[in-house]
């Protein structure tokens, strides 16, 4: 893996020789109600080396089935994705000094003179973990670093007393760079915190205060725009109505080959929000009105009941997790075919404009479609159709503000899969305010988000650099640059050379010990008793 040059005093050899690969404990001696610690494979962090053991369970339960290992042992996830994430870890202090696992862990147990941290710093380097995946077996989504693998990695192996000044300056090092990414993390989500602070004041009015006492001439009275919004929604309905007569005319004329195009649902009439209602709100301008969502749309529906079948390639179909604050992710979606599509048109149809709502899972994010791209969403997904003096983007801002949050949250329903369904979400108390005034709101939020978003950008770049600085502490520390060679330290030839001597001894005695045992075996095969000399 590392290809520089080494410094002398070190020694390149196949991990195998210097440590022990997936060892076996000895069970014989352990009583079935000792307490030992157990290791799930979500109990080790990705990439952070952290581990929770503070699950415990009987040895009677984990002594069959389970990966066992000691303290001081390195696991390592071998299946995928958990080894790509790097789920890498030292075993710190046990239960009754035993611990089991996850079968999909693969133990690494170092020798007298091998420094465990520096095991784990190396096999939970990027470059390693590459290294592994390009080596894994089996099929996809259950692939894993074979034993093979693990055994012939050649491992750069330091002087013992330069392993402990490299994991020291590795530790000192990563700490520092470790407290720069929680302060860049913590600035991020005290963005998050402001971008809800400015969508708060924004509909309370307070963003366009000055905007309001320098434009009283253009802020018509709030009876007079949800009057012209009442028009507007029946004016969309009676073209809903005379695109499907025609509809209707035309599958006629084609001698009603097909299914019968669908009437248009009636325009649902929402009320006014009570007076009770209202009492949980604060005050806002007296040239504001409260109303409900459904006073503001046209058409507000969504997409299939059920799980279409999908296709490698073809039209885009969108679910909730595909609609962000930042726009639409279509990158990551899932495809069905233009004939699905076609049908499921029929029942909802994004268009530009239309504000895309989640309404299950990730409830309450809004985004306005303002991609010309055919596509297709999920019944988690609302598309919410508003009138020509509602701004869209004004909408999506009132929506994923503070106060409708938490109503759509109240109004989300179900147990395990939960909904926010269309009949709640249309009672969703929001504020509208002129039209001018929505375009006013609009414009400051954008400059605000603009100037949040670029900070953002800087952070995220920071974070990646972040990473890249500490795989090149790493690449370092196994090139022999982190920290300075001293002439006085044992070479890690000399080290090589006794740990295979103990090895070989150790072998020799289990070896040994086995004999008679064999020797027993072999004397009363079939039942014979062992031969006596005479």
């Amino acid at each position: 893996m590392i290809k520089e040059q080494l410094p002398d005093s070190w020694k390149v050899t196949p991990l195998s020789e210097i440590a022990a690969i997936n060892p076996t404990i000895d069970k014989r001696n352990i009583e079935d109600e000792t307490l030992v610690s157990f290791v799930p494979m979500p109990a080790v962090e990705a990439e952070s080396g952290r581990i929770d053991i503070s699950i415990c369970r009987h040895f009677k339960e984990v002594k069959k089935g389970y990966t066992g290992f000691l303290e001081r042992d390195v696991i390592f996830a071998k299946i995928t994705p958990c080894m790509e994430n790097g789920k890498v870890a030292v075993i710190p202090k046990l239960k009754n000094d035993l611990g089991f696992g996850s079968t999909e862990f693969h133990v690494i147990r170092a020798p007298v003179g091998v420094s465990p941290e520096l095991l784990y710093y190396y096999v939970s380097s990027k470059w390693f973990r590459v290294e592994a995946e390009h080596n894994m077996t089996g099929a996809v989504g259950q692939r894993r670093v074979p034993t093979s693998f693990l055994e012939a990695t050649h491992f750069p192996l330091p002087p013992t007393n330069e392993q402990k000044r490299i994991v020291a300056k590795i530790e000192e090092l990563l700490s520092e760079l470790d407290n720069g990414i929680a302060a860049l993390k913590t600035a991020r989500e005290q963005l998050n915190v402001y971008r809800q602070a400015v969508l708060k004041h924004a509909f309370e009015g307070k963003l366009t205060a000055k905007w309001r006492e320098e434009n009283a001439a253009k802020l018509e009275s709030p009876e007079q725009l949800l009057a012209r919004i009442q028009q507007e929604r029946e004016t969309c309905y009676q073209q809903q109505l005379e695109d499907w007569k025609a509809a209707v005319k035309a599958w006629e004329a084609n001698g009603k080959e097909g299914k019968k195009p669908g009437k248009p649902r009636a325009l649902g009439q929402t009320e006014n929000p009570t007076k009770e209602e209202l009492e949980l709100f604060p005050e806002r301008p007296n040239t504001w009105q409260w109303v409900k969502l459904g006073q503001l749309t046209w058409s507000v529906k969504d997409g299939p009941h059920y799980s279409p079948k999908y296709c490698d390639s073809g039209i885009p179909f969108i679910t909730g997790g595909n609609v962000r604050p930042s726009g639409i992710d279509f990158e990551n979606v899932k495809y069905i075919s233009e004939d699905l599509h076609e049908e499921l048109s029929k029942r909802c149809k994004p268009a530009i404009g239309d504000i895309l709502y989640t309404k299950g899972g990730t409830t309450g994010i809004a985004r306005v479609n303002t991609y010309d791209i055919e596509f297709n969403v999920w019944v988690h997904v609302a598309v919410l159709k508003v009138t020509e003096s509602v701004n869209p983007f004004y909408l999506q801002h009132a929506l994923n503000s503070p106060d409708c949050y938490v109503q759509s949250q109240k109004y989300t329903h179900g147990v395990g899969n939960q909904d926010l369904g269309l009949t709640r979400m249309v009672n969703i108390i929001l504020p509208i305010c002129s039209l001018e005034e929505q375009k006013a709101i609009v414009n400051k939020v954008d400059v605000i988000n603009s100037e949040l978003d670029s900070v953002e950008d800087c952070i995220s770049k920071e974070l990646k650099r972040a990473k890249t600085l500490r795989q090149s502490i790493l690449k370092k520390a196994f090139s022999g640059q982190l920290v300075p060679q001293d002439p006085s330290d044992e070479p890690a030839s000399e080290l090589l050379e006794r740990i295979q001597a103990e090895k070989a001894a150790e072998k020799a005695a289990q070896k040994a010990s086995v004999k008679p045992k064999a020797a027993a075996k072999s004397g009363t095969k079939r039942g014979r008793k062992p031969k006596v000399a005479s």
